[in-house]
């Protein structure tokens, strides 16, 4: 057992001058980042509260949480929800979801005619596509599709 789960066990004279386990040194802090995985090409993004501490030592440490269940840091070897690949990469929030716009493009307007004589079925783009497509694998092409640059010769 570590001294800092015994200070319980102190006498209570001892224990007021015992310093505090833990102690926030400021409020949380919500930050999110995206991740692509370079191995499966699975892209996704995640919240967390952020939260710096103190221990009884004077050391300081800082704890993630994501979905209130207490995590790693995504910092230090974040592995694919996917396939559980090591080589992920880390990216501004954002990101996951600029990349899927981009890649699928603005959704069609539907002309005068055709949306009076509602001809036609719903487009891939448009709101009833989406709803037969609730959940989109993101492979690592579409993310880094917005980088791309193509160097034409004249």
């Amino acid at each position: 057992m570590s001294e800092i789960a015994d200070i319980s066990g102190l006498d209570p004279a001892d224990a007021r001058r015992a310093p505090r386990v833990t102690v926030a040194a400021e409020a949380p802090v919500h930050e999110s980042y995206s991740f692509a995985c370079m191995r499966c090409g699975h892209g996704w993004e995640q919240s967390y509260e952020i939260t710096h501490h103190e221990d009884a030592k004077g050391n300081h440490f800082v704890v993630y949480l994501a979905g209130g269940a207490r995590v790693p840091s995504p910092l230090t070897q974040p592995s694919c929800q996917n396939c559980g690949g090591g080589v992920v990469r880390i990216m501004n929030a954002g990101r996951v979801a600029s990349a899927s716009a981009t890649a699928h493009g603005p959704a069609p307007v539907p002309t005068p005619a055709s949306a009076a004589s509602g001809e036609g079925s719903p487009s891939p783009g448009s709101a009833g596509g989406a709803e037969n497509h609730p959940h989109h694998h993101w492979h690592l092409s579409d993310l880094l599709h917005p980088f791309h640059h193509r160097h034409e010769t004249g």
